[in-house]
């Protein structure tokens, strides 16, 4: 990466729909941390369609979550069974009330892919659209449907900051 891409200089005018406030009065030092931290710890960090290298957004992607099921998005999957309904064992449990053993598949056979775009605005609000996923660790090895939505529950913005940090290697 160009030091020019890590270290971009023009905030957004505005924020963005679907972006969540991660912290306010941030700074582009800030921002610089992080994108440098994700860099270092591995992670993919690349301009988002149609941005110029100074504007302060990037998609980081490339961390993983194991064991991460707790993020389940269990009334999704409830009203996707509305429509069309699969029969798992998990799943008859989770009509049942019982989220735990699905939870476990997740947990034994996927993990949380943590994929998200980072961008600072110009009042200084330092800002993230999430784009997490559960992804199978190995394809093929779990029996839930193919079809089934895993995706992550709406995150509160506490827990969506230590999973960015985490990711960018700061935590």
């Amino acid at each position: 990466m160009t030091a020019s891409a890590e270290r971009p200089i023009r905030p957004l005018a505005t924020k963005p729909a679907g972006y969540v406030e991660l912290a306010r009065y941030s700074s582009l030092g800030r921002l610089w941390a992080m994108l440098g931290g994700a860099v270092r710890a591995g992670r993919t960090v690349s301009l988002v369609r149609g941005d110029s290298v100074e504007v302060c957004r990037r998609r980081i992607s490339g961390a993983a979550l194991p064991n991460a099921a707790i993020f389940l998005d269990t009334a999704r999957i409830l009203n996707d069974m509305d429509d069309t309904f699969t029969p798992h064992p998990a799943l008859v449990e989770l009509l049942a009330g019982d989220p735990v053993p699905l939870r476990a598949e997740v947990n034994a056979h996927f993990e949380l892919r943590l994929d998200f775009v980072l961008a600072l605005t110009a009042r200084r609000d330092l800002i993230l659209r999430p784009e997490f996923r559960f992804l199978p660790i190995v394809r093929g090895l779990s029996d839930l449907p193919e079809d089934l939505p895993l995706d992550a529950r709406r995150l509160g913005r506490d827990e969506l900051h230590l999973l960015v940090q985490r990711a960018c290697g700061l935590a």
